[in-house]
């Protein structure tokens, strides 16, 4: 058999042994990213201890990683994981900051306060629709959110409405009403920024697929409320502990997905 023949079966099998997978390279330093802050917010729980302990700062980055992982998942199955990676993010840090002033019975963020918020999430949800229709429509969308939101604040909508902490999911009648109204809000929203910056192929439909998912996220993230209030005031020491090991495994895992994919021939498209 001759050398040229060897080489071609070799380069046949070779072929024959490749996998294709339906994942772009952002989307995999998006994973890789998220594995890497997982990271470290598993080592800071690991340092509890060194933070001030139960007066330092872990309580609030319990609240803001919870969040952020029901706010990320949530968005992300219904709009995407990179919609769900930006929305998540800015939802889960703004919402655990104002939890976290309730849960100590304070007075509410001034207006020019919550106005900050209300900017911080617009822009995360305008970076997170960025990639799927437009540099235009996205800067449209985050400033009507934000504008929306702030008005909200006005009229005593914020995430701290009917604040409790609890063993019990709960969603009252005020959130409810307060969810329906987010969901429609970011359906006109969605055409009106479809209608005067950038025509999208089906606009109702797209509008309504992204009120529907942030009304239904909204709506669960409500009701598991209180519940993870109350975990985050009463988590012990040791589960704290436990809580950062399991960050640690989930950020490996995700930080790994590349070398397991170069490693298992797995060709991303």
């Amino acid at each position: 058999m001759s050398i040229q023949s060897l080489s071609g079966a070799s380069q046949l099998g070779h072929n024959t042994g490749v996998l294709s997978l339906q994942l772009d390279h952002h989307t995999i330093a998006a994973i890789s990213i998220s594995g890497s802050c997982l990271d470290v917010l598993g080592s800071l729980y690991l340092a509890y201890d060194l933070l001030g302990g139960q007066h330092g700062p872990l309580r609030l980055l319990t609240r803001a990683v919870t969040y952020s992982i029901v706010f990320g998942i949530g968005y992300g199955i219904g709009l995407g994981p990179f919609f769900g990676l930006a929305s998540g993010v800015a939802t889960g840090i703004t919402v655990s900051i104002e939890l976290n002033r309730e849960a100590r019975r304070l007075k509410p963020y001034s207006l020019p306060w919550e106005g900050v918020f209300a900017a911080i999430r617009g822009f995360g949800f305008g970076a997170g629709l960025y990639r799927i229709v437009g540099f235009e429509f996205a800067i449209a969308f985050a400033t009507l959110n934000t504008i929306g939101q702030i008005f909200a604040y006005s009229r005593g909508m914020r995430p701290g409405m009917d604040y409790t902490a609890s063993r019990r999911p709960r969603l009252t009648r005020r959130q409810f009403w307060a969810t329906v109204a987010r969901a429609v809000g970011f359906i006109v929203t969605a055409l009106i920024c479809s209608a005067l910056v950038h025509r999208i192929d089906h606009p109702w439909s797209f509008a309504l697929r992204v009120g529907l998912v942030t009304g239904i996220v909204t709506g669960v993230g409500q009701t598991v409320n209180p519940y993870i209030e109350y975990f985050a005031d009463n988590l012990p020491e040791r589960w704290l502990g436990v809580f950062g090991i399991g960050l640690i495994l989930c950020g490996f895992t995700l930080q790994s997905l590349q070398y397991w994919l170069a490693l298992l021939d797995v060709r991303v498209t």
